[in-house]
């Protein structure tokens, strides 16, 4: 006996939706240019393989099963699908990669990714685009383990043996943070510069790097201080909005709640803490020579605007100002 995969082919399902739209076997068999036995026999070999109806024969007319129906249902999803590989395959010939993923650290402004993202995809390329959320060294740990295509946001740059592994960088801008804290919180009316004594006694909301092997990166925190460990930076401004905790935030991102008078900016004695962003990309053959294929030329062409690499820093649609108290 034929097994479904045997018998279910696109010319196989092709001939049951004729069969269904010319009402009868006969009928379908003539628009076909069979002689209605042979159309019979290669209806019963389906139906053999599947051991179900698909056509009710206790009339003249060829009317679908609830089984029939269910299979020109999903056999029209999956011709549609052999028609969209297809079209991917041939596209993916030109040189486009069938899949492409980034890595986005939490410190990157999501709302300039997506305008790249909604850039991107209006070409209407066959890859497909995939995101991944990231924090810290786990940002780099994406791409040199190959789990991303490019990466945003790391924290520094790469080592030199970089290029030797296929990862090429180029810097992305600096990033200030500042010290903020609830305005309910104890350290927001004591006295400036706040001291790293008086901060330690305090509980840290950090971060939890997302790195999956090693130790991870620890930033900003003192020692024996008591820490709030949560998943993203969203989660760490929205935990020190609500009195858990203190520490350093982006002021890209906190400046909005600043205005707000949710988050006050205090002077610590320490100094002003800017980190320095990269972007990285991966080539998998490790060949200088290589450009990488045309999403990722793509995306690296983007990045070279001044303007585009700002944005995804410091969205330009906030306020740059910040207030110390």
């Amino acid at each position: 006996m034929n097994s479904p995969r045997d018998v279910l082919t696109p010319d196989s399902l092709a001939m049951l939706h004729a069969i269904e739209k010319a009402g009868s076997f006969a009928a379908a068999a003539r628009a076909m240019h069979l002689v209605p036995s042979a159309l019979t026999y290669r209806v019963r070999q389906i139906e053999d393989a599947l051991d179900v109806l698909l056509f009710d024969r206790s009339s003249r007319q060829a009317k679908l099963t609830a089984a029939g129906h269910e299979l020109l249902r999903e056999g029209e999803r999956l011709l549609a699908d052999i028609d969209a590989i297809a079209n991917r395959v041939k596209r993916v010939a030109t040189g486009w990669e069938s899949e492409f993923t980034i890595a986005v650290d939490g410190i990157i402004d999501k709302v300039t990714l997506m305008e790249l993202c909604e850039a991107f995809l209006a070409q209407s390329p066959p890859t497909r685009l995939k995101l991944r959320d990231e924090t810290l060294a786990g940002t780099l740990e994406a791409l040199t383990s190959g789990q991303a295509d490019l990466a945003l946001g790391i924290a520094g740059t790469p080592g030199d043996s970089g290029a030797a592994t296929g990862i090429h960088s180029q810097p992305l801008g600096a990033m200030r943070f500042v010290f903020a804290v609830s305005p309910q919180h104890p350290l927001a009316h004591a006295p400036a510069p706040l001291s790293d004594v008086l901060i330690g006694q305090h509980r840290a909301v950090a971060v939890a790097d997302s790195v999956k092997r090693g130790a991870g990166m620890t930033v900003g925190l003192l020692p024996g201080q008591d820490v709030f460990t949560v998943p993203n930076m969203q989660s760490k401004i929205d935990a020190q909005v609500r009195g858990l905790g203190v520490g350093f935030v982006p002021e890209s991102l906190s400046q909005a709640l600043v205005d707000a008078g949710r988050l006050l900016v205090r002077e610590v004695e320490r100094p002003q803490r800017v980190s320095q962003l990269s972007y990285a990309w991966r080539i998998p053959d490790g060949s200088e020579g290589e450009r990488g294929g045309r999403a990722l030329q793509w995306w690296l062409k983007q990045l070279k605007s001044p303007t585009t690499r700002a944005a995804l820093l410091v969205n330009p649609r906030r306020p740059s100002s910040t207030r110390n108290v």
